[in-house]
């Protein structure tokens, strides 16, 4: 119990070093004019340079995210099918297919995967 401790103070103790030692070496001027300013060839920007991001990319990018989440975690169910006796990973990989085909249906009856609308 005691080694442990040791080793958590002295892994804390390196951690505050580095943090310490890299807020002493990073010494940038936030401060100045020309590098907080957009730079488009030697040119005032002609537009905002912050413009808002498409809400539709963003909804498609999440609904990609989930789906690939979901699949990642049918790809066990195979081995669990093919290992068991029973009847019930079928099942639940059926029960969790139909989820993902419901969920994906509604979305697109949203609307939300039509790009060009």
């Amino acid at each position: 119990m005691m080694t442990t401790l040791t080793y958590l103070i002295i892994l804390f103790l390196i951690n505050l070093t580095l943090l310490l030692l890299g807020m002493m070496i990073n010494k940038r001027s936030y401060m100045d004019r020309e590098k907080n300013s957009p730079f488009e060839c030697g040119f005032d920007p002609s537009i905002h340079t912050r413009a808002p991001f498409s809400m539709r990319f963003f909804l498609l990018t999440v609904i990609f995210l989930i789906f690939d989440v979901e699949i990642i975690l049918l790809m066990p169910l195979t081995m669990n099918i093919m290992n068991s006796n029973t009847h019930w990973p079928l099942t639940s990989s059926i029960i969790f297919l139909m989820i993902l085909l419901l969920g994906l249906l509604h979305e697109w009856n949203q609307g939300s995967l039509n790009w060009m609308k």
